[in-house]
């Protein structure tokens, strides 16, 4: 069926649905998810836009998610509970700006102004991050200066992603649904999905050795600078398409697609994002803890190698799985490379040298990588003409701010259940074991469900 919204469910003053076929990104598939058909090339200049933007902001996204968390436990506290806190607080405030961001894009038709101005405040406030370090060791440190130190960082990472969801989550993943065709998603899904791991493996192979030293002022401050000078330049990069303003007010747009009769209008597109939502659960449940667990739990010196190898061959992995993708159809695909991700991290659950971890971490990060494009794709299908700025703020929601709040707090139940721990300087530390991989695949037993209630709905 074709996805549109209904006259009943259009918010007040929202143009009248366009003609299959005239939409800036393309028709929507007589059947979603399934093959897409005589592929529909993008220009240079959008993949040159869609890559270089697309990749500072994942760089951007690799220090708060994972390198930030490395940060506080190193500097300024073990207690794996203000990391699970610290994540949520963060995804609160990204959701509150995509929803806001992506309204206000709708309304005014344009997303350049919200990526090029967020992107060079995100460099800024990213930098801020080197300044708030505790000079002392935790050891020594009073526990007012702790706090103090804990409340800084929360807080400053609220700001920021305040200024980075609203340009790359809101603002940037409208522009590629707008730019973008059904028939040619699953290959930009595929390369957009090698973004995140290629952004780990540059700082990993470049960066990782500031944080080894403790140079944490001059690692913020290279991801900052190159964030802020992305921005700028995306004001020349990246073009407005032809997106009709939907004419309502920003919180008219916002209220529209979190009302149940709109949900009930759009069975698949909820369905989709739920199914979404499960993989992002999984995903939160261990990635934030993946490097103390490979520094201190395995104590594999070499990890940042290990990493490396790990990203290149699943970058590898997810363009192939992408070309397929649009072959089979995404329906098809998602099953199979979800089966992938949870063998994965079946296997990351025993594997204990650099070998197994390697092999492992492979499967794993390639199976997760296809199954978040394809569902990502898939998203992007059943998005209404003219509304991606809005349906980013939903899946916000359901996709970021809701897994990272749940996410965190089953590994860190894990970590706490499982209850192990390593000395350092005569302290004994919390550290994160193994179950968080057995609790992610856990995790992924609901997708199978949410993936049979949203193909039964698109075959009605």
């Amino acid at each position: 069926m074709t996805t549109r919204t209904t006259p009943a469910a259009e918010p007040p003053g929202a143009p009248r649905p366009r003609r299959a076929g005239t939409s800036p990104a393309g028709p929507n598939p007589s059947s979603p998810g399934g093959p897409s058909g005589p592929r529909v090339p993008l220009g240079r200049r959008t993949w040159l836009a869609i890559i270089t933007v697309g990749f500072v902001g994942q760089l951007a996204w690799t220090i708060e998610n994972m390198y930030l968390n490395v940060f506080v436990y190193n500097a300024i506290t073990t207690d794996p509970t203000v990391i699970a806190t610290m994540v949520a607080c963060s995804a609160a405030a990204a959701t509150l700006a995509t929803i806001v961001v992506g309204a206000w894009s709708d309304r005014l038709g344009k997303r350049r102004a919200f990526i090029s101005i967020g992107y060079i405040v995100w460099g800024l406030c990213t930098a801020a991050f080197g300044f708030l370090g505790l000079p002392d060791s935790t050891v020594s440190a009073a526990a007012p200066v702790v706090l103090t130190a804990i409340i800084a960082v929360i807080a400053l990472d609220c700001v920021m992603s305040v200024f980075g969801s609203g340009a790359n989550d809101a603002a940037f993943n409208a522009w590629v649904t707008d730019s973008t065709h059904v028939t040619n998603r699953g290959r930009v899904e595929g390369w957009l999905a090698t973004l995140p791991l290629m952004s780990m493996l540059v700082v990993f192979a470049l960066l990782d050795g500031l944080t080894r030293a403790g140079e944490w002022t001059l690692f913020f401050g290279i991801i900052g600078a190159v964030t802020t000078l992305t921005g700028i330049a995306s004001w020349f990069l990246v073009r407005d398409r032809e997106v009709p303003p939907t004419r309502t007010t920003v919180w008219a747009g916002i209220v529209h697609w979190l009302r149940p009769s709109t949900m009930r209008a759009h069975p698949a597109l909820y369905l989709t994002l739920l199914t979404y939502a499960v993989l992002s659960i999984s995903v939160q449940t261990f990635l934030p803890y993946v490097i103390i667990y490979l520094q201190h739990y395995l104590q594999i010196e070499a990890y940042a190698i290990a990493l490396g190898i790990t990203l290149l061959l699943a970058a590898v992995l997810s363009v192939i799985a992408g070309r397929i993708m649009d072959r089979v159809g995404k329906t098809r695909f998602l099953l199979p490379a979800v089966a992938v991700f949870a063998m994965g991290l079946v296997a990351m659950f025993f594997a204990r040298d650099l070998i197994a971890v390697i092999a492992s971490a492979t499967v794993m990060m390639g199976g997760m990588m296809a199954s978040l494009a394809t569902v990502a794709a898939m998203t992007r299908d059943h998005t209404p003409a003219a509304h991606a700025g809005s349906i980013q703020g939903v899946r916000m929601i359901l996709v970021v701010m809701v897994p990272m709040i749940i996410g965190p707090f089953i590994g860190a139940a894990a970590i706490t259940g499982a209850n192990n721990t390593f000395t350092e300087l005569g302290v004994t530390k919390s550290v994160p074991g193994p179950e968080i991989f057995l609790a992610a695949a856990a995790v992924l037993l609901l997708v199978p469900i949410t993936a049979f209630l949203r193909s039964r709905k698109v075959r009605s």
